[in-house]
């Protein structure tokens, strides 16, 4: 054999010997690699599975650092209820092998040396959980109660701290404060874990790998105003919003025991920060390991080009919006694709979970629409925004929008307001500043519960729900209330935009649609806003002057 065949006998060999590894390139980040899962159960109580849970959540967020190697699926019952339908998405598209663990025992025999020893937390003490999370993040040590230690030390684990009696008797204010004086410097600046939600016996720290693994400081600070004893954690609560970076995360959620959703959102909005929750999202330390899959574009459900100039009839045009995630809706319930739907995004998860970008984006139907929000890159309450803060975020947003193909912005905004109690309408300054920031959307829609900010600049519209569907009404009400909008708002076209809440059975509502008196037409929300462009039968309206600009017991400068 002379050598120049040699040489090419060995390149081709080369080739082959190469190939695989060049085709799971191919494939993506991580594609094909082997990890681990458990199952949970529903069981958080304190004197229950809290205890494992958290262990295994800390050690979670340890053997997460590097590669994803840990995954949970909880329950369909569970409020985030597309784990299951997740983890087949990443053997399906990401051609990861799983392999189940059982128990902690397992998890630790596989994952203990990602760790370099352990906390122990006060179970007597219940802020003390949240200190060690922290301590976990930055020690690279996994969190455990007393009965779990001699768990933990089988597999060669040695204490590292021990917080049992180190906070008896002190409020929360100062253990939070002692923790802050403690770790504080050593935790990202760009992002905090609020971890409140659940309080008492039953807590639900299912989004603690995350902070683990980016090394948060986590907290359940209080943001209520209205009860003096906790003054010290809202100026400790300032100062942590005061010393993250502008535009940074607040993850988690406000603590059901202490304050309102409605309290905490104004507060972080007013230092420029953008909120992404809940508490109990669980496996964002192995989500965001992964990227799209190499060819994947968005590309959204639009039921009209976006040029479209379309006119209104003399009807009523009701359009349906689900916000608060389509992660916690009823995407994977019966029913979805009947009647058009718009969802809003949680549009963040382009960083922090793609493949649940990717999932849903894949199994939507062609009645199934995606729309931006929630009033940003995160959630947050615009009116109570700083203006200097404002651009920087809305171009965050904009790009955002741009990957999802979403030409939709969903506002919200409860500064006033309590729920679905208060006056939930933007100020005029708010809209100018989003008419001047997205240029090239169809329009906006506002509200949670009904409000009544509209307007109408060039093509594009905003336009308030009218109306709020708890998933606890009965439909036969909820098809008399609509019923009465329609009575009530006699001028044609009518533009009646509905709110979906979360859980909401999509065929019960195709029941209720059947009970409408017309001439009405379902449309999707695309449509809607376009049609809301063609015949102005609305009035201009933003918030009053006069209107209260806080809800009495919120957080005000």
């Amino acid at each position: 054999m002379n050598f120049i065949k040699r040489i090419s006998i060995l390149a081709v060999l080369a080739a082959l010997i190469a190939a695989p590894v060049s085709r799971a390139a191919d494939q993506g980040k991580n594609y094909g690699v082997t990890a681990s899962y458990m199952h949970f159960d529903l069981d958080w109580r304190e004197d229950g599975g809290l205890p494992t849970k958290a262990l295994l959540v800390s050690l979670q967020g340890l053997a997460n650092r590097k590669t994803p190697q840990l995954y949970i699926v909880h329950p369909p019952e569970y409020q985030w209820e597309i784990t299951g339908p997740l983890f087949d998405f990443y053997k399906r598209k990401h051609g990861i092998k799983f392999q189940l663990l059982q128990s902690a025992d397992e998890a630790l025999a596989k994952f203990a040396s990602a760790a370099k020893g352990y906390v122990v937390w006060d179970k007597a003490v219940d802020a003390s959980l949240n200190v060690a999370f922290t301590i976990a993040g930055i020690e690279d040590v996994v969190v455990v109660s007393e009965e779990l230690i001699p768990l933990v030390e089988k597999h060669g684990l040695k204490k590292f701290d021990d917080l049992r009696g180190r906070y008896t008797g002190q409020t929360d204010a100062q253990i939070y404060q002692d923790a802050y004086d403690k770790y504080w410097d050593r935790c990202a600046k760009d992002r905090v874990m609020l971890m409140g939600g659940h309080a008492g016996a039953v807590r639900m720290p299912g989004m603690a790998d995350w902070g683990v693994e980016q090394k948060m400081f986590f907290h359940d600070l209080s943001a209520n105003p209205n009860r003096p004893e906790h003054a010290a954690e809202l100026a400790l609560t300032r100062r942590i919003f005061s010393e993250i970076e502008p535009g940074g995360y607040v993850f988690g959620w406000h603590s059901y025991g202490k304050d309102t959703e409605e309290q905490y959102t104004t507060l972080l909005s007013m230092y420029g920060l953008r909120m992404e929750g809940l508490h109990n999202l669980p496996n964002l330390s192995f989500n965001h390991q992964f990227e799209f899959t190499p060819g994947f574009k968005f590309t959204n459900n639009h039921s009209v080009p976006l040029d479209a100039k379309l006119t209104a009839e003399a009807k009523v045009y009701i359009s349906f919006v689900q916000s608060d995630s389509i992660g916690i809706g009823v995407w994977t319930k019966p029913g979805r694709g009947k009647l058009p739907f718009g969802w809003q995004v949680t549009m963040n998860w382009t960083e922090f979970s793609p493949a649940a970008l990717e999932y849903f984006h894949e199994s939507a139907t062609p009645n199934d629409y995606f729309i931006g929000g929630l009033s940003g890159p995160g959630y947050m309450y615009p009116n109570s925004i700083p203006a200097d803060r404002f651009p920087i975020l809305m171009e965050r947003a904009r790009k955002l929008m741009g990957v999802l193909d979403e030409h939709i912005m969903e506002i919200m905004d409860n500064t006033a307001a309590d729920g679905n109690v208060g006056n939930a309408d933007l100020t005029k300054e708010t809209v100018d500043r989003y008419y001047e920031q997205f240029p090239n959307v169809i329009g906006f829609i506002n509200g949670y519960g009904p409000a009544r900010t509209r307007d109408l600049r060039d093509t594009r519209p905003m336009i308030s729900y009218d109306y709020y569907i708890d998933p606890r009404r009965p439909r036969d009400e909820v098809a008399a209330d609509l019923n009465e909008l329609i009575a009530l708002n006699t001028k044609r076209p009518y533009y009646l935009l509905v709110h979906v809440r979360e859980s909401n059975d999509v065929n019960s509502l195709v029941e209720v649609t059947k009970q409408l008196e017309g001439p009405i037409e379902v449309v999707p929300v695309d449509k809607f806003l376009k049609l809301a462009a063609s015949n102005k039968t609305y009035t201009t309206r933003y918030q009053d002057p006069e209107d209260p600009k806080h809800f009495e017991g919120f957080p005000k400068e």
